[in-house]
């Protein structure tokens, strides 16, 4: 492992858990993220509002961080953009296929002791090691 920052890490995570909480207690809503922005097509008119701004936040946090702190997202010129796309797909078609993601089974799933919410995680989290270990290990792509 290189490079590990366990107090960002930690701070992080205490975060990400605290959004997703306060999203939970103030909004009644679950902070998966692909079901956040599935909603924004699909659900009624006033139930849009709040997903945008919830998502814009994300991505202006992302922003923020790098233009107070630059270089604290490692740059990956061998990663390609076709490759980056691909991936993008796959882990869409995959959240729809499990009926969430990450942040909705890994942090807001488990965290309310869902045994479907621990399957699937074990699930992605699996294929995620065994796609790291083939494209690192096995094709040497990236």
């Amino acid at each position: 492992m290189e490079n590990f920052t366990p107090v960002p890490a930690l701070a992080g995570g205490v975060l990400i858990g605290l959004a997703a909480t306060l999203l939970l207690l103030f909004n009644g809503r679950i902070a998966g993220i692909s079901g956040i922005l599935s909603g924004i097509f699909t659900r009624i008119q006033g139930d849009r509002l709040w997903r945008i701004l919830f998502l814009l936040g994300m991505v202006l946090a992302g922003f923020t961080w790098q233009s107070l702190w630059p270089g604290t997202f490692a740059d990956r010129p061998r990663f390609p953009l076709p490759l980056l796309l691909t991936g993008a797909f796959m882990v869409g078609f995959g959240t729809r296929m499990g009926g969430g993601c990450t942040s909705g089974h890994g942090v807001c799933g488990i965290g309310r002791l869902s045994r479907r919410s621990l399957v699937a995680t074990l699930v992605f989290m699996g294929a995620g090691v065994m796609t790291v270990y083939i494209t690192r290990h096995i094709f040497e792509v990236i």
